[in-house]
């Protein structure tokens, strides 16, 4: 064969990973050593991550309440002015993947063990190792490492948790042009002819909320309801978060609901998404609160108490996403193009 050997989007040849070999180096090595949480576990944070979850269970309030046990990691992040007891050793391994194109980064999945509660007082400390990194893998967001790091959490030198974090250090992937197709009738593009409108992202879809998005291909808003308590809960959840029941059935939503936060997304511009626009939390009718866009008024005529209504916005003739439509006269219209909404007029 001759010519050069086609390279991956980190410059090396197939089957080559010189810059692996140098990142897993680092595996075994420390992240941090003896550092400290920034405030004790306290019930003003426990009280804000139950509203803002929506997480009413007993055991988070009162005298003798405990931390929901998912806030591990609240204990011990940094902020935005770091944590003292980081070593050089992570710094100098994203420094390799910076200097070889890895200048993005996404968090991917975390796993988190609970030897004991965390209770308000409690002064965590921890330290964190660089427990594995993989070889080179390609994505489609590009070509990069995973790289898993393990905290372990202590209250008084007692183990009080594990969370094991794992991010994508990633060279974002140039997307080439497509070619023509000889066979197509379409007109071939020129340079100069606007490029098609990239593709809206898709959700992803697990064996948790597989019956959630079954629901919104026919057009129902589903809610999980447990069977042992018949507590109503979303997002979609294995288990029961009030008594742990893993019994479950659904209820249909109305769809009514009103603005209970919102933000406006200005930047960063993401394909598929036309911004300035409005995403709000909607708590629904039946008590449960869900996230999706604000459409039918402009994005800064959106205000908390809002009256909206589900519809579900569609792409290439499927029904993707919930999106609330904001509600000013009860008429059975669409109103937008490409979505469908539910009795529901806007007035533009």
């Amino acid at each position: 064969m001759s010519g050069e050997q086609a390279r991956d989007g980190l410059g090396e040849r197939p089957g080559e990973d010189g810059l692996g070999e140098r990142l897993r180096k680092f595996v075994g090595r420390p992240a941090a050593v003896a550092g400290a949480g920034k405030d004790p576990v306290n019930a003003p944070m426990i009280r804000h991550w139950c509203e803002a979850l929506g997480d009413t269970h007993p055991a988070y309030t009162g005298p003798d309440a405990i931390a929901p046990p998912t806030m591990l990691q609240v204990w011990t992040m940094g902020g935005l002015s770091g944590h003292p007891g980081r070593t050089g050793a992570y710094e100098e391994l994203l420094g390799l993947l910076d200097a070889a194109g890895c200048t993005a980064v996404v968090a991917t999945d975390c796993e988190q063990e609970y030897p004991r509660p965390l209770r308000p007082g409690d002064e965590v400390t921890f330290d964190t190792v660089i427990e594995e990194v993989s070889g080179r893998k390609t994505t489609r967001l590009g070509t990069g490492y995973f790289i898993t790091t393990r905290t372990e959490v202590r209250v008084a030198g007692e183990p009080a948790g594990v969370h094991r974090f794992r991010i994508l250090k990633y060279a974002p992937a140039r997307h080439r042009p497509r070619e023509p197709n000889p066979r197509s009738r379409e007109p071939h593009r020129t340079q100069e002819s606007e490029p098609p409108e990239p593709p809206r992202p898709r959700p992803v879809i697990n064996r948790d909320n597989a019956g959630f998005w079954q629901g919104v291909a026919e057009g129902r808003l589903l809610i999980q309801r447990c069977t042992a308590c018949g507590t109503l809960r979303h997002p979609w959840l294995p288990g029961c978060n009030a008594c742990g029941g893993l019994g479950w059935d659904t209820v249909e939503a109305s769809g009514e609901g009103t603005v209970y936060s919102y933000v406006v997304v200005h930047h960063p511009p993401v394909p598929g998404f036309d911004p300035p626009y409005a995403v709000a939390l909607v708590e629904l009718a039946e008590g449960v609160r869900m996230v999706g866009d604000v459409i039918g008024v402009p994005y800064d005529e959106v205000r908390i108490g809002m009256p909206v209504r589900a519809g579900f916005r569609r792409v290439d003739g499927e029904p993707t996403l919930p999106v609330f439509q904001a509600v000013t006269a009860e008429t059975a219209v669409t109103v937008e193009t490409g979505v469908s909404v539910t009795a529901t007029a806007v007035e533009r």
